[in-house]
This record gives C-alpha cells, sequence and structure tokens, in this order.
C-alpha cells in the first residue's frame, strides 16, 4: 500500500540441468529455507516466519521443481513448474533471461548466470494475513514479484 517491501531468503540450494541439444529436457528443482527470510528488518522478519506468513515451524522450506522449459527468443526462456509454499502447491511460470554462455572463473570452475521473474498471488498459497488501514486500503498487498538471480557452477 506505502511502498514495496524487498527480502532475500539467505538458504537455498538447487539444481539446474541444462540439455543444450534438446533445451525441453533441461529440469530446475530448489529447496529454500523459509526461515532464512531476511528485509533487514528483525520485527518484520519475525512476524514472517509465524503463523501470519511462511509458519517456518510447520512449513520449513518451499520448492520449486519444473515440469516444462522452452524457449522464448533469443537468450530467453519460459520455465513452467511447481511452486510450494506452506504445503500448498501451485503452477508458476518464470521468466529467464539466459543462461549466459559459460565461462571459467579465475579458480577454473565453468560458471554460468541467469535471471528470472515470476509474480505469485500470496493468497493463492494460504498467505493471508492482512490489516486494515485506517486511511482506507491493506497493509499487505496480495501480488508478490519473484526475482532470482543465480550463478550456476557445472559440476
Amino acid at each position: 500500500m506505502i511502498a514495496n517491501v524487498k527480502g532475500v531468503f539467505e538458504k537455498f540450494k538447487g539444481t539446474v540441468v541444462i540439455d543444450e541439444g534438446d533445451i525441453t529436457k533441461s529440469k530446475v528443482n530448489v529447496t529454500v529455507e523459509t526461515t532464512s527470510i531476511n528485509t533487514n528488518i528483525g520485527k518484520r522478519d519475525e512476524h514472517l516466519r509465524s503463523g501470519d506468513f511462511f509458519d517456518v515451524a510447520k512449513y520449513p522450506v518451499m520448492t520449486f521443481d519444473s515440469t516444462k522449459v522452452e524457449r522464448a527468443g533469443t537468450d530467453k526462456l519460459k520455465v513452467t513448474g511447481n511452486l510450494t509454499i506452506k504445503g500448498v502447491t501451485k503452477q508458476v511460470f518464470l521468466a529467464v533471461d539466459g543462461p549466459s554462455g559459460e565461462i571459467k572463473s579465475p579458480q577454473g570452475v565453468a560458471k554460468r548466470g541467469a535471471s528470472a521473474v515470476a509474480t505469485i498471488n500470496r493468497q493463492d498459497f494460504g498467505v493471508s494475513w492482512n490489516k486494515k488501514l485506517d486511511a482506507g486500503g491493506v497493509l499487505v498487498g496480495d501480488e508478490v514479484q519473484i526475482s532470482i538471480d543465480a550463478e550456476l557452477d557445472r559440476q
């Protein structure tokens, strides 16, 4: 209502398998520790960890598992998958820029990069807490933008 709040999840792990010969055979699987939410405001982070939002005691992780990967233009992909938050699974579409071409780091590790965005409605996942404001409207909007910047290491 007043401003967009940005936060990050600091603990996550995932696997991306890129099949250059047939991009549709590529896969993405990610697990995020909900306890690791950080908006740089401790009281807000505590509230986000509570049952009003992520309920981290009951749902310590959220996951994304791709079901379809397809080209969406030059150096762009559309990744469709199942996002699970608070035990609720919904289909989500990620618009991906990349992945970039492979380069070697100074340590000799082959790396690629990619960025992705998606928009979800938090209510769809049972994240429904809200508070009405005296001036009208509500404190927390329903639309949440997910932004991902990934550095991928070749295994």
